[in-house]
């Protein structure tokens, strides 16, 4: 049996003001043609389709066109709920989905309830999938529990009632069918990218490898952006983001993961990298020196440290020679860390002439333009 396992599409994802619609449209054509080039049996979304719980309409459009395409090209489609994602809503459109052919899991269920599904391929082989959309920790830990336990004790809790809900959801496991395991989730020893957000990369929402039983012969998460196996009792993958979401990813090659699987053997993973994502940099000079840089960064989004003192005009400056410039910023001096001065009693001259000297800008036209603003307000209130 061929899975395709992929996961965080974060669609509709802005960053910075620009879109990221058509970056993703391309990259989710190419898993497209992957699967069906790799004749997929079975493709696994391991959650965060949508950047958000109220995806824009063309979001939508572009997520559901591509669980369409992949069913139509011959493989088997089954999507869980990520923590991006509106779980409620996913589930509310599952008759639909399933209608179309797409399996769609957005709240957790019992074993018989969904929660376990039951897998046919073409070719006649059978597997057993264990489906667990993101668990909140308000879903696991009830109300009073929050209130009346400390951070720890919660967490506590939390990967054990998590590791409760795996065990049961795994009970039926059999040597005779490929057993799989799709999850959304924040495993400890993960290694985090720039994407993830920290409400959800904390210790409370972490649980161990060891919830994944051995007789599971392939673990297919979502949730952390970096391509990577985890040590455990059975072959256990995040497939990661298939752009890089934000510029804590700059430089993170990313996949799709190919897998082979068959009853009673490990499954044997092939990392198939997207060669469609548009780059995300992070650049540091002056603006001499980015001018010299200009062909070179092509299409990637780049932020930019400038290393030359502040002046008016200078982000302009560097947007005429980057155009994908979309993150400009100036580098703080490494002097040591002055005491905050009381501001109390201070003019607004001294103040802002304060911030100037902090941020190292050194244009004297900056401080006559707020001299001219500030003598309007005061005579417009006076």
């Amino acid at each position: 049996m061929k899975l395709l396992h992929t996961s965080d599409w974060h669609v509709g994802k802005v960053l910075k003001g620009v879109h990221r619609l058509e970056e993703q449209r391309r990259v989710l054509g190419e898993i497209i043609d992957i699967a069906r080039d790799e004749q997929v049996d079975l493709a696994l979304i391991a959650g965060d389709l949508f950047e958000s719980y109220a995806p824009p309409p063309d979001a939508q459009s572009l997520v559901w066109e591509t669980l369409l395409d992949l069913r139509d090209n011959g493989a088997q489609v089954v999507v869980i709920s990520g923590n991006h994602d509106h779980g409620a809503m996913l589930e509310a459109l599952s008759p639909l989905a399933a209608a179309a052919g797409v399996d769609v899991l957005g709240r957790p269920k019992t074993p018989a309830d969904g929660g376990l599904r039951s897998i046919e391929t073409k070719s006649g082989q059978h597997a057993q999938l264990v489906c667990l959309p993101f668990l909140s920790q308000r879903y696991v830990i009830r109300a009073v529990e929050l209130m009346n336990q400390d951070a720890a004790q919660n967490a506590g809790t939390y990967a054990e009632r998590y590791r409760a809900v795996m065990a049961a959801l795994c009970a039926e496991f059999s040597t005779e069918t490929v057993n799989l395991v799709m999850a959304h989730g924040f495993v400890r020893g993960g290694l985090l990218g720039g994407g993830e957000r920290d409400a959800q990369s904390i210790e409370d929402y972490w649980v161990d490898a060891s919830v994944f039983p051995p007789s599971a012969q392939y673990v297919a998460l979502g949730h952390l952006h970096r391509t990577q196996q985890l040590p455990g009792g059975a072959p256990i993958w995040y497939c990661g983001s298939p752009i890089q979401v934000d510029f804590g990813e700059g430089g993170e090659a990313k996949h799709v993961l190919l897998v082979d699987v068959e009853p009673g053997k490990p499954a044997k993973v092939t990392q198939r990298p997207l060669t469609t994502p548009r780059r995300l940099r992070t650049i540091e000079g002056t603006v001499a020196e980015f001018r010299a840089l200009a062909d070179e960064v092509g299409e990637d989004l780049l932020r930019v440290v400038v290393t030359e003192p502040g002046r008016a005009g200078l982000a302009n400056d560097v947007r005429d020679i980057l155009p994908n410039a979309i993150d400009i910023r100036l580098q703080r001096s490494d002097a040591p860390d002055r005491a905050v001065a009381r501001r109390s009693g201070r003019s607004p001259h001294e103040l802002f002439s304060e911030y100037l000297s902090e941020q190292e800008i050194t244009d004297e036209r900056v401080g006559r333009l707020f001299d001219t603003l500030l003598a309007e307000v005061v005579e417009d209130q006076g």
